[in-house]
């Protein structure tokens, strides 16, 4: 990294649409991605960890290697893609949505549509997630292209032996902008948004755990999250609920005895809460697809999947709130980063399959551990 004792980035909150409550998210400007030098960085990793999403404008020509070097400044003794080699598994609920940079194998490429040529690969078809496929019940086709649905609420973790990232970075490279869309929760609220065609959604995991009773609270930091093994391919027959924070309970999940390999020590028992290692807040931080069971600081074991998603659910759905969604319109050379240690995400949207749209995600898995609440 190139030293230098000042730099010339500046932090702006992102503008809160009327009616909205959001208190996260920063445009940073002035920065040279290329080169990024310490004091660069500092600023960087600051405002990242106070507003946990950042943006920077107009970086079309930012290469995936350039990309890569930022994203690994976080974390530099992490050099391997979050997922490791999971996406292998063709009965993983990740695997068609993910094609990986041949020279720059920790960056994926995901998108829409028909590409002839992009970083090395040739003759793709990208495939936007549509909630029809994840979802138990789905919008009427007739209503699909107006009307669209959280698809999944996640952090980006592998969930099964490797760490969960600290950052994630998303590259807009090309964007196809259409009008807007209302997102439907079609839950037990009448909830509703308007989101850009193709938006990325975010949720503060930190205003989630403010909003928890005293009680629940407390619950919170004395409880740990055990995941399944595989958990992406132990949930690919079950379906989701419809607004996208986890699944429906109807006793779909594949069996143990029909998932690859289990080793015992790579199943993950991750802290119900992260701490944040700039502001020390705390997130609220569950994958709810993946959740298998809670165990309590007491030893005591909830091992009921309905009643472990039960509540996972009630603890996070006010946390999902229209008011508290932050939902990026992109444009084309938008560079975004997230504190994957403290929001949640999802995208949102259908596109018409020769609507093209194409994205670089990059994420490697952790070096270290999660830090718990008593760190």
């Amino acid at each position: 990294m190139p030293h230098s004792t000042t730099s010339s980035i500046t932090v702006h909150r992102v503008p809160v649409p009327e009616g909205s409550a959001i208190d996260f998210g920063a445009e940073l400007r002035g920065a040279d991605l290329e080169n990024v030098c310490a004091a660069d960085f500092e600023i960087i990793r600051q405002a990242l960890y106070e507003h946990q999403v950042i943006l920077f404008k107009n970086q079309q020509s930012l290469s995936p290697k350039a990309q890569y070097n930022l994203t690994n400044l976080f974390d530099p003794p992490a050099t391997g893609y979050g997922h490791g080699k999971t996406l292998d598994a063709k009965r993983s609920v990740l695997h068609p949505d993910l094609k990986t940079i041949p020279h720059q194998p920790q960056v994926q490429v995901i998108g829409n549509g028909p590409v002839a040529e992009f970083e090395g690969l040739k003759d793709i078809t990208l495939k936007h997630p549509h909630h029809k496929t994840f979802h138990k019940h789905a919008i009427s086709e007739e209503d699909d292209r107006e009307n669209t649905r959280f698809y999944r609420w996640h952090i980006d973790a592998a969930l099964y032996d490797l760490e969960p990232p600290y950052v994630t970075s998303l590259m807009a490279v090309k964007v196809p902008k259409t009008q807007y869309m209302t997102l439907r929760y079609d839950d037990e609220s009448n909830d509703k948004l308007q989101v850009p065609r193709g938006s990325t959604a975010f949720v503060s995991s930190y205003k989630m755990y403010d909003l928890l009773s005293e009680a629940d609270k407390e619950f919170a930091r004395t409880t740990s999250v055990q995941y399944s093994p595989h958990p992406y391919i132990w949930i690919s027959p079950a379906k989701s609920r419809s607004n996208g924070l986890g699944m429906e309970s109807d006793g779909l999940e594949l069996d143990y005895s029909v998932l690859p390999p289990i080793d015992e020590s790579k199943i993950k028992v991750l802290p119900m809460c992260w701490k944040n290692p700039v502001t020390g807040h705390l997130a609220l931080q569950v994958h709810p697809s993946a959740v298998q069971k809670l165990i309590r600081d007491d030893g005591t074991v909830i091992d009921d999947l309905k009643e472990v998603r039960e509540i996972v659910y009630r603890m996070q759905r006010p946390g999902i709130a229209p008011e508290l969604v932050y939902a990026i319109d992109w444009e084309e050379g938008d560079l975004a980063i997230f504190n994957n240690h403290g929001v949640l995400h999802t995208v949102t949207g259908s596109f018409l399959p020769e609507e093209v749209r194409i994205f670089r995600q990059c994420n490697m898995a952790a070096s270290t551990p999660v830090v718990g609440p008593d760190a």
